[in-house]
């Protein structure tokens, strides 16, 4: 050592000395160590070796410093990820042939003695009204509005009237209408939204304190196309914050059933007011069931289409691939009507396919093949009277039902996959903590799930994607074997598994508990098969009444 020392100069080691604290100077701090991997492991049921931690450090540290950096981008809502959830199995045959629609004749329609009966009107037969000029759209459109200033404070299930733009369009309407340019049967129509739908000139809350001010001043695609059709926006809509439950920041929606009780959610102002005969319909959205449990619990019609039917553009991202955008009616044939106006492509949602939508009104059961889920059937469950019922209904009708079972490959496990979206989709409503905004802050609230859901391994996401894909494949041997198939709306599986697979559905209600409150049954269809499906609902709905029933509002 002494003979290699004394080749070094002075001034060798002052740049050594110069040149070492420099590099280590540049090196970034070491947030993450071999404890805190160790620590982390539980959280994603691994164990490594002490010498892997040690090798994985680096990559660790590095994949932070990316973290913070993304951080930095600013990234709106409306802005999807470069990967698309594709719902079309192996070897699906699409129908690429467009029929005529048709539609039932509502030419008996008269106005009613007692005006306050048209709030229970179907779409079908106040269009015949205005139509034939027995009322107008402003008659109409003022109606509804006086029926909302009236009922939506007790019900809060609107958060803004848009009462100078439907005036508007309801005048527009009807000088259309008189110079005979009638467009169809939703011209001249009163509706309302979920107010997660962007709309010129009015807020788009999305339900939630930290958007309470937020002005997206431009018309969502299904709004633009509703407007071509004639319809009138009448009320932006109460909904769970962001989506999830009955609770905004205007408090709980209420089911005009019964009004000490909340509507369900998410699109909970949306199956409120069409319940209540506020509107005759309203557009709402479905994620995991909030279209299909505010119909049920509201006693309405409820459409779940296709995922990939309806454009999203202009509405909150909760989950990009799940989310569809649903309608709330009085009857099947209502959400016919309305969804062929909002159905297909607008050339800026890429994830919308252009496909054909048939329907007809006339159904032959004999003709077709309807499975049940015997198995869900057979369990003891609040709603199994009804359904049973509804069974018998369906043979009476000459239905012969079908015995079938769902795939079970770990549907209810890989329910995370909304969960991690979610998160990524208000990732920085997390990082600001403008989350403790948010009226809920219980376990099962969105800022505990967004802050868990940070911890979800890339890996098991798209793992979970992979189980996904095998269970799309599994649904197709099904529909298979049936034309569509008969579920329970809340027991078992079906629910969960079928909005991650993406099939449509139609609930429709079937008759109450013994507390007076409404339940359903749900009829689920193959891949944008709407028109089948919705046509098999309305011959159900034409042999019952239940539909026909409406709450008793003080």
């Amino acid at each position: 050592m002494k003979i290699i020392y004394k080749h070094f100069s002075f001034g060798c080691i002052i740049f050594l000395i110069s040149f070492y604290s420099v590099t280590f100077a540049q090196q970034p701090e070491k947030k993450i160590n071999k404890e805190i991997i160790e620590r982390a492991e539980k959280i994603i049921a691994l164990e490594f070796t002490d010498a892997e931690r040690d090798s994985m450090q680096d990559a660790l540290n590095e994949q932070l410093s990316n973290y913070l950096n993304i951080h930095k981008v600013k990234i709106d809502n409306s802005i999807p990820p470069a990967i698309m959830f594709n719902p079309i199995p192996v070897g699906f045959k699409f129908d690429q042939t467009q029929k005529p629609i048709r539609f039932g004749n509502y030419s008996h329609t008269k106005v009613p003695k007692n005006i306050d009966d048209l709030a229970y009107y179907s779409i079908g037969e106040l269009a015949h009204l205005i139509k034939t000029k027995k009322i107008t759209s402003t008659q109409l459109t003022k109606f509804y509005i006086e029926r909302f200033k009236k009922y939506s404070l007790q019900l809060r299930n609107a958060i803004t009237l848009t009462e100078e733009r439907a005036i508007a369009s309801a005048k527009k309407a009807d000088e259309e209408i008189a110079k005979g340019k009638y467009k169809g049967l939703l011209h001249g129509i009163p509706y309302g939204v979920k107010d997660l739908f962007s709309t010129k000139r009015y807020k788009t809350t999305w339900g939630a304190e930290p958007y309470k001010e937020q002005l997206i001043d431009e018309d969502a695609t299904v709004i633009q196309k509703l407007e071509e059709a004639g319809a009138v926006l009448v009320a932006k809509l109460s909904m769970g914050a962001l989506a999830r439950g009955d609770y905004w920041f205007g408090g709980m929606t209420r089911n005009p059933w019964d009004t000490t009780k909340g509507s369900s959610g998410s699109s909970a102002g949306s199956a409120s007011a069409v319940s209540a005969g506020l509107l005759p319909f309203a557009l709402g959205t479905e994620t995991r069931g909030s279209v299909i449990s505010p119909a049920t619990v509201c006693g309405v019609t409820g459409l779940r289409p296709t995922y990939g039917r309806v454009s999203r553009t202009g509405a909150m991202a909760l989950s990009w691939s799940m989310d569809k955008v649903g309608v709330l009616t009085r009857n099947a044939e209502d959400a016919a009507i309305v969804f062929n106006s909002i159905y297909g492509p607008d050339g800026k949602d890429q994830s919308v396919y252009d496909l054909p939508f048939n329907y007809s009104p006339k159904i032959d059961f004999k003709k077709l093949r309807i499975g049940f889920l015997k198995g869900d059937f057979d369990k003891s469950y609040p709603f199994h009277t009804n359904d049973s019922l509804t069974l018998k209904k369906l043979e009476e009708l000459g239905a012969v039902l079908i015995p079938i079972e769902l795939p079970n490959t770990a549907a209810r496990d890989i329910g995370f996959i909304l969960t991690a979206e979610s998160a990524a989709a208000f990732d920085e409503l997390t990082r600001t903590n403008q989350d403790d905004l948010l009226l809920r802050q219980t376990k099962n609230s969105w800022p505990n799930s967004f802050r868990a859901s940070r911890f979800i391994p890339a890996v098991e996401y798209i793992n979970a994607n992979r189980i996904r894909y095998m269970l799309i494949q599994e649904m197709k041997k099904i529909f298979e074997k049936v034309d569509l198939y008969i579920s329970p709306s809340w027991q078992g599986i079906n629910l969960a598994l079928t909005n991650l697979t993406g099939h449509p559905a139609v609930v429709v209600p079937n008759g109450f508990l013994k507390n007076g409150t409404p339940t359903s049954i749900t009829f689920m269809g193959n891949l944008f098969d709407e028109g089948r499906l919705i046509a098999v609902a309305k011959a159900f709905q034409e042999a019952t009444d239940h539909h026909k029933k409406y709450p008793k509002l003080d």
